[in-house]
């Protein structure tokens, strides 16, 4: 099939992205779109990047998203790993949500900062075992010598857990970005993109039409 056969058929690409069709609310907006990312059947369209930076240099790496709300957007993962010692450093994070059999990609900004424990332990355990123990095993971004060595430390705590809950590891959790900016970007033909930003105000969002 011709590929601008193909892409008449997506969503947008011919409408495109107009103010008047937009939530007036991004948190809303995106929500609508995940939705349609999942109707779609998107592998992983919960999959996104996650940009955070030090005092030296900035580091991306992908993340599946677990929730989200009128709070934010959540993730987890060791907080000993590289992320998570940025973030704790460096508070403040970049998000960004591809989907390109719809060609739409979603770009949120602000800062973060740990859920609760209660939260982290509640998803904790709708993990599956094996994952549980991986949290244990993993001492996320340190060297590793072998990964014998890794196997290794995953039986260790499954013979320490063994007949009993794996409890929460005490450095893995949840962070939470709060969005000060969100970017909804959509596909149009000749590269003559959408680009809507919802910018918070202290009276709310404030939307802004960029050049692609």
């Amino acid at each position: 099939m011709n590929v601008w056969a193909w892409m008449w058929g997506v969503p947008g690409v011919v409408r495109g992205l107009r103010e008047q069709d937009v939530a007036k609310d991004p948190i809303a907006q995106f929500a609508a779109w995940f939705a349609y990312a999942r109707r779609a059947r998107i592998h992983q369209p919960h999959a996104c990047a996650i940009a955070t930076c030090d005092a030296d240099r900035p580091s991306s790496r992908m993340v599946l998203l677990k929730g989200f709300d009128e709070r934010g957007f959540v993730f987890y993962t060791n907080y000993e790993s590289r992320k998570g010692r940025e973030l704790e450093s460096n508070p403040r994070a970049a998000m960004l949500f591809f989907w390109s059999e719809l060609h739409r990609q979603v770009r949120i900004e602000g800062p973060l900062a740990r859920v609760t424990r209660e939260e982290s332990e509640a998803y904790f355990h709708t993990r599956p075992r094996g994952s549980q123990l991986g949290a244990w095993a993993s001492l996320q971004s340190r060297p590793l010598d072998s990964r014998e060595t890794l196997i290794r430390r995953e039986r260790e705590f499954e013979q320490k857990f063994a007949g009993q809950p794996v409890p929460l590891p005490p450095y893995w959790g949840g962070f939470r970005l709060t969005p000060e900016r969100m970017e909804f970007w959509q596909g149009r033909r000749y590269r003559l993109h959408d680009r809507l930003v919802y910018q918070r105000t202290a009276d709310g969002w404030d939307i802004t039409r960029l050049f692609p």
